[in-house]
């Protein structure tokens, strides 16, 4: 529901560049190489494309097209350990619905599709492009569903402590903050020329996993639980020359993301010294190695609890065997696979992973998925008319 809120600065992106024909000719190519069978020859629709950029600045993506590159966007994300999966992206062509009110709609059928009640979809919702004089629409949040942070004034820390930027923002502009350890933040949702929205995301819509330790009650007795679904929603998809600002796509978690960053990066939820303890642990000195053995059984509890719940989750040495399957795959199909070597090795136990020992291609190979500073800059709260 739209809380009503329209504080902040109308949104007025740069005019976006005319799509370079490089990018443009190899993409389409592409696309023909793999999909040899289409209605209209490559030569003819490279035509109908440069006719349709000397005409109006930009071209439309036809719905396969879209599908595709969103796909090898993916298959192209060098710091993505799950490409294995990247032909079972499902595309929802959100490309017609350019208010906020539309917007939402669409951003919660996704969690729904995406959810799945726990057996998690690979989704992404491909929203309007930019283009000269129609400017796309954003969604202001990092992840379309992420925990609150508030810093009092003594110092002390409740909830993420990587949103509390993000947090204060959405205050200014009207949100009733709870002030509680799991929070769930509204969306901020812009349409070029209009001041920033604010809408609540139905609870029903979002799937939490109490966290729980099969053998220590310990680590049950605090309460933590986790969003089911990982949807990142502030990197914006080029495809052909086209950028797309508003593209929301989930995968799902794999266990080390929560219980070996989320929970415990000191930016964070920063909660490895207080597992430790609750464990007993000598925290005296490093040597005896209680940062490792508190990390070991917080990740546990996580793939524990969503197993449990019945909520879909992989382990980091299960897919890092997939990650070399994919691997395989991809170079018989003649294809190099860009990879991020310090993304692709797991943040736990990396050096007895297969990932570990060996080295990767590095490549800015497109169609792909990029971080602006403005979005960057949205993202932790910070208004942005002021980059």
């Amino acid at each position: 529901m739209d809380t009503g809120s329209h504080t902040g600065h109308p949104y007025q992106p740069p005019t976006p560049p005319v799509p370079a024909w490089t990018e443009v000719e190899e993409f389409v190519t592409l696309f023909h190489a793999e999909h040899p069978d289409q209605p209209v020859p490559l030569g003819m629709r490279l035509r109908q494309i440069r006719e349709r950029i000397e005409l109006t600045g930009t071209y439309h993506h036809t719905p396969a097209e879209l599908e595709f590159g969103a796909r090898v966007a993916w298959r192209n994300s060098s710091r993505c350990i799950g490409r294995l999966y990247w032909r079972s992206l499902r595309v929802l062509d959100r490309r017609a619905a350019t208010a906020p009110a539309e917007i939402y709609g669409h951003l919660c059928e996704h969690l729904r599709l995406a959810t799945n009640g726990g057996r998690i979809r690979p989704v992404i919702s491909v929203f309007a492009p930019d283009a000269p004089r129609r400017p796309a629409p954003v969604v202001w949040n990092s992840q379309l569903i992420r925990y609150a942070g508030y810093q009092h004034p003594d110092g002390m820390i409740i909830g993420d402590a990587g949103h509390i930027g993000f947090t204060e923002a959405v205050r200014r502009m009207g949100w009733q903050a709870p002030g509680g350890w799991f929070d769930m933040l509204p969306w901020v949702i812009q349409a070029p020329g209009d001041k920033p929205q604010l809408f609540d995301i139905p609870r029903d819509l979002i799937l939490e996993v109490p966290i729980s330790h099969p053998d220590l009650p310990s680590i049950t007795e605090l309460g933590l639980r986790w969003h089911a679904l990982p949807v990142i929603s502030h990197m914006r998809l080029s495809i052909g020359g086209i950028d797309y600002p508003l593209a929301p796509f989930n995968g799902w978690y794999m266990g080390t993301e929560i219980g070996a960053r989320n929970l415990v990066d000191p930016d964070r939820y920063d909660l490895l010294p207080f597992v430790a303890e609750l464990l007993g642990l000598d925290t005296s000195s490093e040597e005896t190695m209680w940062r490792d053995r508190a990390l070991v059984e917080l990740n546990v509890a996580v793939l524990h609890s969503f197993r449990a719940a019945g909520v879909k989750i992989t382990d980091h040495h299960t897919e890092s065997r997939r990650f070399l399957t994919h691997l395989a795959r991809e170079e018989s199909e003649g294809r190099i696979v860009p990879a991020d070597w310090s993304w692709i090795v797991p943040p736990v136990s990396g050096g007895i992973t297969p990932v570990f020992h060996r080295y990767y291609d590095e490549a800015d190979q497109r169609p792909n998925f990029y971080l602006d500073d403005l979005a960057r800059a949205r993202a932790t709260g910070r208004c942005p008319v002021d980059h």
